[in-house]
């Protein structure tokens, strides 16, 4: 497994990973699902010669996101429990700012994989639920987090979304969800991407994550919120370890 511990351009990593996963296909079109649309498309390159296909819960402000998204060629809206996805019809699943925010999360992340095809990608960005940020963001009540959501972001930020923030949403969580099923990481990335961090109140939300470092006794850092990884899918039909 590759570990990387630095703040790096994600789309970047995505887009390096995404060209290469491209070069394997001899000219066929690339098939893409991205599961969580409420941030913005995660890489350019998926539009070139690709069909790409977003799913998400069905909630109100995501409904409301995905109306305006010209990037998806379809898009669906339900449980992802249960919304209808055909087995190995993807080359890459992107799971973006999804897990933290999901009830049962590898349930979900099960269903995405049925659905990618032997050698393909499943890249993630995920709130760390072990960093600072993740901590406030996840005990913070969902009134409070309601009230205060507009004050603290950018404008036009989609949210306030869920925060469960399952044991899977860390780094740890994610590892041995892939040692569990065979999966191989080959990236592993620290970044800083909370929108609370570049809204008004950035200077305190800082201030408050400092502090959450301070009493867990760095247990839980303030240097970074997400984890991106770049996780492949064994050219094997061999789905699981144990």
């Amino acid at each position: 497994m590759s570990e990387v511990r630095s703040v790096v351009a994600r789309d970047d990593l995505f887009g390096r990973r995404i060209r290469e996963q491209r070069i394997g296909r001899l000219g066929r079109r690339l098939d893409v699902l991205i599961a969580g649309c409420g941030w913005p498309g995660p890489m350019e390159s998926a539009r070139t010669e690709s069909r790409v296909i977003g799913i998400d819960e069905d909630l109100p402000a995501l409904r409301a996101r995905m109306s305006t998204r010209e990037d998806l060629d379809s898009w669906i809206l339900g449980d992802l429990r249960s919304v209808p996805l055909s087995p190995r019809s993807f080359d890459v699943v992107c799971v973006s700012f999804l897990l933290e925010r999901i009830e049962h999360p590898e349930l979900v992340l099960d269903r995405l994989l049925t659905g990618l095809r032997p050698g393909g990608l499943l890249l993630i960005r995920m709130r760390d639920r072990m960093s600072a940020y993740g901590t406030c963001d996840r005990l913070m009540p969902s009134l409070l987090r309601q009230a205060l959501w507009r004050r603290f972001v950018p404008p036009n930020t989609v949210g306030p979304l869920p925060a469960v923030y399952d044991h899977v949403a860390s780094r740890e969580g994610m590892h041995s969800f892939c040692l569990m099923r065979g999966l191989m990481v080959t990236d592993d990335v620290f970044a800083t991407s909370g929108p609370a961090l570049s809204g008004p109140l950035g200077k305190l939300v800082r201030a408050a994550c400092s502090v959450v470092e301070i009493l867990s006794g760095g247990r839980r850092p303030a240097s970074h919120d997400e984890v991106t990884m770049v996780i492949r899918k064994p050219q094997n039909h061999f789905a699981r370890l144990i």
